[in-house]
């Protein structure tokens, strides 16, 4: 899948939590909203408060507005690539275990698709 397609099917697919999305398409998806949010840090910077002589840095409000725009296909996005490798997109949930659990999941993005049709549908290769 091209880098265009999968932004495309990134945001055309933004609450589909069923079926499969293949790596690249998952990947691409990570590296633009990756890029988005460095250009977006940098344009807009946020500021920092001190309070009792702590430094608290805070994001801008289009930061904001970016990951919340963001965060429901995010979901989807990786739901689906779960389903791809034979996992059920509540494997996920793996993430709220610190370390470990980041682990368990990185290993499951970067695993190859599943070949053949699996309980989550036909492959999408």
């Amino acid at each position: 899948m091209s880098f265009g397609a999968a932004i495309a099917s990134f945001f055309s697919k933004y609450a589909t939590f069923s079926g499969r999305a293949r790596r690249s398409e998952f990947w691409f998806a990570v590296l633009f909203t990756t890029l988005v949010s460095v250009a977006i840090g940098t344009i807009w910077p946020g500021t920092t408060l001190v309070v009792n002589d702590m430094s608290i840095q805070q994001s801008s409000v289009p930061s904001n507005l970016w990951q919340l725009a963001i965060l429901v296909p995010s979901l989807a996005l990786s739901w689906r690539r779960l389903h791809d490798v034979g996992r059920k997109g509540t494997y996920y949930l793996f993430i709220l275990i610190p370390i470990v659990g980041w682990i368990m999941l990185f290993i499951q993005f970067v695993k190859d698709s599943q070949p053949g049709s699996n309980a989550f549908g036909e492959p999408v290769k």
